[in-house]
């Protein structure tokens, strides 16, 4: 009786596929491309365990050390209603209070040229003119109603945080867009919800924290016209580098 030994091989095996996680570049391609801002929402709300699962997968986002530093406050139904009220109010006294301050005027040149082009072209599906303060101006309260969507996401970081920990958030924060996405769900990103901080923390019963930005999902409305716009984007060339 012959016994054949083997040894084993010390080059690197790839596991083999799973079937139900196929490792697909089309699909991701597909998921990151087909993710848009949505500004029409339908007013059908998601059941909870899709919020649950969703929020969920969100969680899975990376950050310095595993520190996880966002605070993510879902808010619906009655309590996003109360939300909206309370943001349009302090639209209308002009009560800014950003933990972040804006200022557009470090977006110089290209940067400034690529914000007025996505600009003109959601003005311009909208029907607002340039010159049109008042359009633009109403259309800024109705961002307030998160566009008529039935949830919004607010993401906050710890009371001593920086900008570090901010990246961190953002990067959550993309997450969270691609999480919503895979499971066919519209969302808008909103800055302009975290220039009425104390507004929200108060409608929101929060002691602390600092607002980085907003949320918005549901289900887009496919009729709107502002959901058919395509901003544009940079070539390669203009944003990256590869270094051999």
């Amino acid at each position: 009786m012959t016994t054949t030994m083997t040894t084993a091989s010390t080059a690197p095996v790839n596991p083999p596929e799973h079937p139900a996680h196929p490792r697909s570049p089309e699909y991701a391609e597909q998921l990151i491309r087909g993710r848009r801002a949505v500004r029409a929402f339908r007013p059908d709300p998601l059941p909870e365990e899709t919020l649950r699962a969703v929020f969920s997968l969100a969680g899975a986002a990376p950050s310095n050390s595993n520190t996880q530093p966002w605070h993510v406050e879902v808010v619906s139904g009655a309590a996003r209603d109360r939300l909206s009220e309370d943001l349009r109010a302090a639209h209308a006294d002009q009560r800014m209070s950003p933990d972040f301050p804006y200022q557009p005027e470090r977006y110089r040149g290209t940067y400034d040229r690529r914000r007025r082009e996505a600009g003109a072209v959601m003005y311009d599906a909208l029907g607002i003119g340039r010159d049109d303060h008042a359009g633009r101006d109403a259309f800024n309260a109705e961002s307030l109603d998160f566009y008529g969507a039935p949830h919004v996401a607010l993401l906050f970081l710890p009371a001593t945080a920086e900008e570090r920990m901010a990246a961190d958030v953002g990067m959550y924060g993309q997450t969270l867009l691609l999480a919503l996405t895979a499971h066919g769900i519209a969302s808008c990103p909103q800055g302009l919800l975290s220039f009425y901080a104390d507004t929200v923390r108060e409608s929101l019963g929060i002691a602390d924290r600092k607002l980085l930005f907003g949320v918005s999902f549901g289900y887009a409305d496919p009729a709107a016209p502002v959901n058919s716009i395509a901003v544009p984007r940079a070539e390669l060339a203009e944003t990256t580098r590869f270094h051999f």
